[in-house]
């Protein structure tokens, strides 16, 4: 047990370590609240669309030499955004298949970019998440982008609900459901291309999906779920690195960030599920 308190203390130590939480932490709950909306619209399918794309615009930033991936990745990302929007609205290409096109696109040019300017460590490390890949530049523009997308959120809390429940009737009351669509859909690229180095292109989704349907499993007001789901992916994801760390340290592994984390959440949703069924067997009325 003393061994296990050490490694912990010794990661918190280190440089690289404070990075990935706190920039991993804001972006695990900009990630949970902007995939509350995109789940009860049944949408949360562009996130791991999204995720792809960037993963295909993190390989072109490596290739050009970028001293910062993300200052070339989240342009090229919300251009993606903005198509897969345009695309599935009007065009003959229905359902989720615009998501399925950017993705496979998406996915091989990232292994051919990356394949052919990196080694397959960091490949890996792209596909899969590393807490060392959080570079000090990186971690001022995580930490800055995700402020700005929580105060955003906060702002328009009330119309991110209205849209999210009953589109047409926003538009009918004069809301510009189109714009924050665009907007949700925007942030959501951004926020993706900013956890994508820590989860990797393969995993980010999970961040999305994962902490929405979880707190749904017990609340049921928007702003209960919201507020649970936040805490959820930040605890979360907190663990997840934390115990991948002494795991490797104590057996001399090299688990995925990305992974350690998503299994977290799985494992949150697993408890979630079960106290629901409790929860909702007591209130039960019995019969006579």
């Amino acid at each position: 047990m003393t061994d296990y308190i050490q490694y912990i203390a010794e990661l918190l130590q280190t440089g690289f370590a404070a990075r990935t939480l706190i920039a991993g932490t804001l972006v695990a709950v900009c990630s949970a609240l902007l995939g509350l909306s995109l789940v009860l619209k049944r949408c949360s399918m562009i996130g791991d669309g999204l995720s792809h794309a960037g993963f295909g615009a993190m390989g072109i930033a490596v290739a050009l030499g970028a001293a910062s991936p993300l200052a070339v990745s989240i342009p090229l990302v919300l251009t993606a955004a903005f198509f897969l929007l345009k695309i599935s609205g009007g065009s003959s290409v229905g359902g989720d298949a615009p998501i399925a096109m950017v993705s496979a696109g998406s996915l091989a040019v990232g292994v051919v970019m990356l394949s052919r300017t990196a080694g397959n460590a960091d490949l890996k490390s792209f596909m899969f998440g590393s807490i060392l890949a959080v570079a000090p530049n990186d971690f001022l523009i995580s930490v800055l982008t995700s402020s700005v997308v929580l105060v955003l959120y906060i702002l328009f809390f009330n119309r991110a609900f209205a849209v999210t429940f009953d589109e047409d009737f926003s538009k009918a009351t004069g809301t510009k459901a189109g714009l924050y669509r665009s907007a949700l859909a925007a942030l959501t690229a951004v926020v993706i291309v900013m956890g994508m180095r820590i989860m990797g292109a393969m995993l980010i989704s999970g961040l999305i999906v994962f902490p929405a349907l979880t707190a749904m499993r017990v609340f049921g007001g928007f702003r209960k779920v919201a507020v649970c789901a936040a805490v959820t992916a930040a605890v979360c994801f907190n663990a997840g690195i934390i115990l991948s760390y002494v795991y490797d340290r104590v057996n001399n592994t090299n688990t995925p960030a990305g992974a350690s984390v998503v299994l977290m959440n799985v494992a949150a949703y697993a408890a979630f599920w079960c106290f629901g069924k409790i929860k909702r067997r007591l209130r039960r009325p019995t019969t006579l």
